[in-house]
């Protein structure tokens, strides 16, 4: 098991420890405030706690998990003037409600540019009524339309998307948009930033957008405007500002790349070298993605599109984005790109994995980085085991992050009670995001099972029915499995009472994580 540091970055790590230290002083002046009043008298002490009690009944009544409720409750009840103020800032999904109509209207006026696609729906239904089944809660809930006449590609090694991906942009003619959490200016990306740059100098269009926590230890500013000065156009979602702002739990956790709108890449991977194993923080880094080509990109483009315009709306005219699809596709089966918002309240990546337990009638296969499930997930794993099913679930063996891997694996005995097995990838952190199902199904995307991707986070994510590359899912789950550890059996056995009462708090205030 390899572990290094990672080396000194240019970057802007102290410009986010300052704003965490401005934006914690407000924090604690707001509430130190409500302390002093509610100590000034009686009446203004019961009126704080009669506010307490109104702001647990109004979360109790929210259409909402409960998991994500009761973190809440507690720290209300346990703390009324400090829990109110911090719910205030930070849970209260009212504050948001100027930006949530803001995305929905982008939403509503881009995915109208996608096509009826309910010929293939019908398709797909009469030759497999179970997927069929799961495209059309897609297809309905969330907007994205399940295609036909779509080639994939499924890419378990990283690097190797990450190869097929520069290719692909060298022979970009009219536009290229990339999407991505992270970007580390470094060595990986260096060769596709000269590719941008000759694109860009070729005259095609080059439109990029990183998030800025998850670059913020990469890049510095410096960056946008190295971009600008080859002729890239490069926006930054969210900035990070110094001052008390729920949406900044909202981060672009998607990955997207589209070329000429035909093809089209997404997955687990950020444009990193540690996702390409040029360096080795948590030991051999695990991530892969997928490559289409043909109509499923038209989804891609609208994510992308998005972002784009909720960060500053500059589109009027959307047309030379969707040019006519002329490629045939030399595959069968059927591709459905899909994204999650954490604006609406429509849940999608979860309800999707939850779809394929309910669904599966052999094996369903995951790998995540973290497991901080809800209830219904976690009764969506342990109802498909008790089924007879055969369901397994891959986490790291070297964590990146060691407090949520210590509330990841407080989650394993209430899995392997039920029937779930439980493997650690050994060889180091696993951050692919994949899972498989039956020979018919896989999803490959960004989204992780914790409450940050199913939850809080813009995510994205393609679900591909009977296509060869669902073989080529599972093959990688077969691989992996020999290179991981089992660890179902120990996490079966008894726990000490100060370890179960350490982990309950833990998966208590996971939602928050």
């Amino acid at each position: 098991m390899r572990e290094e540091q990672k080396g000194a970055v240019k970057n802007s790590i102290g410009r986010i420890f300052i704003t965490a230290l401005l934006v914690l002083i407000q924090v604690v002046w707001i509430i130190e405030l409500f302390v002093r009043l509610n100590k000034y008298s009686t009446g203004i002490s019961l009126v704080s706690g009669a506010i307490a009690l109104i702001v647990v009944i109004k979360i109790y009544g929210r259409d909402m998990n409960s998991a994500m409720k009761m973190p809440w409750m507690i720290l209300i009840m346990a703390f009324p003037v400090a829990g109110v103020g911090i719910y205030l800032l930070c849970g209260h999904s009212g504050v948001n409600i100027g930006i949530r109509k803001h995305f929905q209207g982008l939403k509503s006026e881009l995915t109208l540019l996608l096509p009826e696609k309910e010929d293939v729906l019908q398709k797909l239904s009469a030759e497999d009524r179970q997927t069929g089944n799961m495209a059309r809660y897609i297809s309905h809930s969330a907007g994205y339309p399940v295609y036909g006449n779509t080639d994939l590609e499924f890419y378990p090694e990283a690097v190797d998307g990450f190869e097929a991906q520069k290719e692909a942009l060298k022979q970009a003619k009219k536009f290229i948009f990339m999407e991505y959490h992270a970007i580390e200016d470094a060595q990986s990306f260096a060769g596709m930033k000269s590719i941008l740059f000759e694109k860009a100098k070729e005259g095609v269009e080059v439109r990029l957008i990183y998030d800025d926590v998850g670059s913020m230890g990469f890049i510095n500013t410096d960056f946008v405007k190295q971009m600008e000065s080859h002729g890239i156009q490069c926006r930054i979602f969210n900035k990070i500002v110094p001052f008390v702002n729920i949406f900044m739990n909202n981060r672009d956790h998607r990955k997207i790349t589209v070329i000429d709108g035909q093809v089209g890449f997404t997955g687990g991977y950020n444009l990193a070298d540690e996702y390409f194993n040029i360096t080795h923080p948590y030991g051999l880094w695990k991530d892969s993605g997928v490559r289409m080509e043909g109509d499923a990109v038209q989804s891609l483009t609208v994510m992308f599109l998005e972002m784009w315009n909720a960060i500053k709306k500059t589109d009027t005219d959307y047309a030379p984005y969707f040019p006519e699809i002329t490629y045939t596709a030399k595959q069968t089966g059927y591709v459905q790109p899909y994204a999650d918002n954490p604006l609406d309240d429509e849940h999608t990546g979860e309800n999707v994995y939850m779809n394929i337990l309910n669904s599966a009638q052999e094996y369903a296969y995951f790998i995540t980085p973290y497991l901080l499930i809800s209830d219904e997930m976690n009764k969506a794993f342990t109802l498909a085991a008790r089924r007879g099913v055969d369901v397994r679930i891959i986490t790291p063996g070297i964590p990146d992050k060691k407090f949520v891997y210590k509330a990841t694996r407080s989650y394993y005995n209430r899995l392997v009670k039920k029937g779930v097995r439980i493997f650690e990838y050994t060889p180091g952190f696993c951050h692919a995001k994949q899972c498989v199902s039956d020979d018919k199904a896989a999803v490959v995307g960004t989204i992780n099972l914790d409450y940050r991707s199913l939850y809080h986070h813009f995510e994205n994510a393609a679900a591909f029915y009977h296509k060869d590359a669902v073989a080529g899912v599972k093959a990688d789950f077969d691989h992996l499995f020999e290179e991981c550890h089992e660890v179902t059996e120990q996490y079966r056995s008894h726990r000490s009472t100060a370890l179960r009462v350490g982990q309950c708090i833990l998966r208590l205030f996971a939602p928050l994580l």
